[in-house]
């Protein structure tokens, strides 16, 4: 493909002459819908550092998304991307394609972007969240050239798809109170074995997203890799301020008083800098750290913590198979009960105690949406399975209305009016207030216009839409 630069405002921005079209290419902004051929159907969205230049290559990452938001996803990259100097880019992908077509849109897109921009071929990796991030940790597998992947809050998708003679950068962005934080903590383990590169970044608190700042570590620890590697020129400047930075972190851990975190912290910090710098220092400090009582104390709760986690885990899995298969609604009274204590978890003061409530309760969660996924694309759905699935949500998010109608609206479906009577209350105590969409349930015709329906929807919300009267005689 011929390409077409308007040398003179390449400041501004880049100009490529394409399937006989002008295509402008801002900095500084993301551009979506570019056409990856012909067609308009196959579509990609792209970033350009306000300081990008075509006199020099430039890194890619390619961030995954199959949920339709592609910009959203490039935009929580942006940032980090400026300070780290990255190109960023997104196919446009589908969780209901096969994974063959996402990684074949992936690598075209990839192709696409190298004719038009100056790339450095040994620096390109891909990136994503959940499902994103799982499918990122495929791309440097299944798409040749590629070499890492940046996984926030999902672990490896398919370890036994890893070829070990042909290695990856792996880094896992997790948070210690996501249920696949021990997943992490595994596949780190896996990598090691096959002396891999990877790191695992921790963050505290409850938020799924990670901020900026652990982006840009992650992006500045494949720019350190590859410095190492000699794919780009080693800067001084740059690998001193990184390091610095990773050592105020470290005192920082080491004041509030997590020493795991701190020690952990120890081994990414020699993983990242042991090619560039002397790590002895550092070394004698972990291993003074791993001696202490203190240590100790903290590493055998921790332990005691993942081992009980574990165990309920599979209690969990067994259970729920179990009712399932029996269509035992007598258990749902069980599933109360293990929320219950879940919740008690969380309540406790005991900081590993509180991680592992908020990890079962991602845990049992995400197991519960994962049947509902299944049954859903069963090719005959078991709607009493299905029932019973949506029940079990209602107690494990008991304030997420949706399932509270999914239940009335299935339950009506199959005339147990009763089951949708009981929910629907339930749906109004929790303040449920949207009237109209009460109204509109599928599959609620018969019991909308029941005294039952409209009476609980008086009770609760002052009016109903139907004043439904028996006749006495």
């Amino acid at each position: 493909m011929k390409k077409a630069f308007l040398l003179p405002i390449l400041t501004v921005f880049c100009t490529f002459s394409v399937f006989s079209q002008q295509m402008v290419l801002k900095k500084g902004e993301i551009i979506e819908n570019l056409p990856l051929n012909d067609s308009t159907e196959n579509t990609f969205s792209l970033y350009l550092p306000k300081k990008f230049s075509m006199d020099k290559k430039w890194p890619l990452l390619m961030v995954i998304d199959t949920e339709g938001e592609e910009k959203s996803a490039l935009s929580m990259f942006v940032m980090a991307a400026e300070n780290e100097g990255y190109i960023l880019a997104a196919s446009k992908l589908s969780d209901t394609v096969s994974l063959t077509k996402n990684m074949l849109s992936t690598s075209k897109t990839i192709r696409k972007i190298a004719d038009m921009l100056p790339l450095n071929i040994n620096m390109l990796y891909a990136a994503g969240q959940d499902l994103g991030g799982q499918l990122a940790s495929l791309v440097p597998i299944l798409i040749k050239g590629v070499n890492g992947a940046i996984s926030i809050n999902a672990s490896l998708a398919n370890r036994e798809l890893i070829n070990m003679k042909e290695s990856f950068h792996f880094i896992t962005i997790v948070n210690k109170e996501n249920y696949r934080y021990p997943y992490a903590l595994t596949d780190a383990k896996l990598l090691d074995q096959y002396k891999f590169p990877n790191q695992v970044l921790l963050y505290d608190g409850n938020g799924e997203w990670p901020g900026v700042t652990y982006l840009e570590k992650a992006m500045q620890l494949f720019t350190l890799d590859a410095m190492s590697r000699k794919w780009i020129p080693r800067d001084s400047a740059y690998i001193e301020k990184a390091y610095q930075k990773d050592i105020r972190q470290l005192e920082q851990l080491n004041k509030i008083g997590d020493l795991l975190w701190a020690e952990q912290y120890m081994t990414e910090m020699m993983s990242m800098y042991r090619a560039m710098k002397n790590m002895d220092s550092l070394r004698s400090v972990q291993r003074d750290l791993r001696r202490s009582k203190e240590f100790k104390t903290m590493k055998r709760a921790e332990s005691v913590a993942f081992l009980q986690e574990s165990m309920l885990k599979e209690d969990y899995q067994f259970y729920m198979e179990e009712d399932l298969y029996a269509h035992n609604y007598d258990n749902l009274g069980w599933w109360n009960y293990q929320m219950a204590e879940i919740e008690k978890f969380i309540a406790s003061d005991k900081p590993f105690k509180k991680q592992m409530g908020h990890r079962l309760k991602g845990f049992v969660n995400a197991l519960a949406e994962d049947n509902i996924s299944i049954e859903m694309t069963e090719e005959v759905v078991d709607e009493n399975a299905l029932a019973f699935l949506y029940m079990l949500k209602t107690i494990l998010e008991p304030d997420n209305y949706d399932y509270y109608l999914k239940t009335i609206s299935l339950s009506s479906k199959n005339d147990d009016f009763g089951t949708s009577l009981f929910y629907l209350e339930e749906l109004l105590k929790k303040g449920f207030k949207d009237k109209e969409k009460l109204y509109n349930i599928e599959h609620t015709a018969l019991f909308r216009i029941m005294p039952e329906f409209n009476e609980m929807v008086s009770k609760y919300l002052d009016d109903a839409r139907y004043n439904i009267k028996t006749d006495e005689n």
